[in-house]
């Protein structure tokens, strides 16, 4: 009996409930649509203020401090093989120079020992083979027994070993496959290396001069090729939430540009800018490293981001709008916040830019508003 009349009573309230929720969603909707009635005297006696709303401009149309630099992978040091005398540079700063181009000659007598190492390496590696070819036919002939055979195949790897190291460190002194090879005892040795460029560019720096003693690994010339640079840019930390890998960049003045490749997740605690990075393909021919530049970052799209004051601002729900100044009144007009930085918030809207907001009496509107959604 309870059940029936349990029954009967939801078949009669369910569908008031559901008819009084599609209501409230219908009224709800057309609150957000409905145009807020308000005349000069009451906005002036609720103390609603207008102010016109902003274009975003945290990062577009701003330029900030940038310098040229060399990308990774694009410089090399050219330093001295082995210790000893310049006795003649060939390239100079400011030049072009090609990949494997002589850029100096450098005299060493500590390349002598290494020569002579080296040779004698290579007699005792003949030697050792003579001996191993002769025991490999005895052994064969069973005249010497297997033991004697894999000690002089083991004397032979040593020595072989040792001439693999001594002819590694004559390349490493700066002596190429070609002169090596071409070394016996009865050639004599050579005290002078040629020094080559290890990659075609411009020599950006000249470090030594004709003359000079130096040391092993001391640093001769700096090479880079500048076709493409990167340009590393300090801008407000605020400006974080607008930029993305591929947005254009340019440096005005020099009429320059490129891209940005990376956002460096490292702020200066200095003067708390993010650090941003771009590579620039264009116009390079008139950029030089470690030059100081400004910069620009396009935002594209995302220039049409508004400022408003965050008092502006009225929440319903997790929405968030506005109330634009219309000749009756206000109109309601749903905005996505893309942050909030102090007393300012910018957010994404279709404004056309020339719009009047409220700024203050928000509360007062905002209760206008859902006054009249509700009726």
């Amino acid at each position: 009996m309870i059940y029936t009349v349990f029954k009967n009573v939801l078949k009669v309230v369910l569908p008031s409930i559901m008819l009084f929720s599609l209501i409230g969603k219908a009224q709800a909707a057309d609150a957000v649509m409905t145009e807020v009635v308000m005349t000069k005297a009451q906005q002036q006696s609720l103390g609603v203020a207008v102010s016109p709303i902003g274009k975003n401009t945290m990062l577009n149309s701003r330029r900030f401090p940038a310098e040229i630099m060399v990308p990774v992978g694009q410089e090399r040091v050219v330093s001295a093989p082995q210790s000893g005398l310049l006795d003649q540079l060939y390239v100079a700063a400011g030049q072009e120079v090609k990949k494997g181009q002589l850029m100096a000659h450098l005299t060493s007598p500590d390349l002598l020992a290494l020569q002579r190492d080296y040779l004698q390496a290579l007699t005792q590696k003949k030697l050792a083979a003579k001996n191993l070819a002769r025991d490999a036919e005895l052994f064969k002939d069973g005249i010497i027994p297997q033991r004697r055979h894999l000690e002089t195949e083991s004397a032979h790897e040593e020595v072989s070993a040792s001439l693999a190291q001594r002819k590694q460190a004559l390349r490493l002194a700066g002596m190429s496959d070609g002169a090596i090879s071409k070394m016996s005892p009865t050639t004599g040795m050579n005290s002078g290396i040629a020094i080559t460029a290890p990659i075609s560019g411009q020599v950006l720096e000249q470090m030594v001069t004709t003359g000079q003693r130096v040391d092993m690994a001391m640093p001769l010339y700096r090479i880079a090729q500048l076709k493409t640079l990167w340009l590393e840019i300090h801008a407000p930390l605020e400006g974080l939430p607008f930029v993305k890998i591929g947005m254009p960049v340019q440096v005005p003045k020099l009429k320059a540009s490129g891209k940005l490749i990376a956002v460096i997740r490292n702020v200066n605690k200095a003067d708390q800018t993010m650090h941003l990075r771009a590579e620039i393909t264009q116009g390079t021919e008139k950029l030089s490293p470690g030059q100081m530049v400004e910069a620009e970052i396009s935002l594209g799209a995302q220039a049409q981001h508004f400022s408003v004051p965050k008092s502006a601002l009225a929440r319903q729900g997790v929405d968030a709008l506005v109330f634009v100044q219309t000749k009756n009144g206000f109109h309601p007009v749903k905005v996505k916040v893309i942050s909030e930085q102090g007393d300012e918030a910018v957010v994404d809207a279709s404004f056309k830019g020339d719009e009047r907001i409220a700024v203050s009496g928000i509360s007062a509107i905002k209760g206008t508003w859902l006054g009249l959604g509700g009726e």
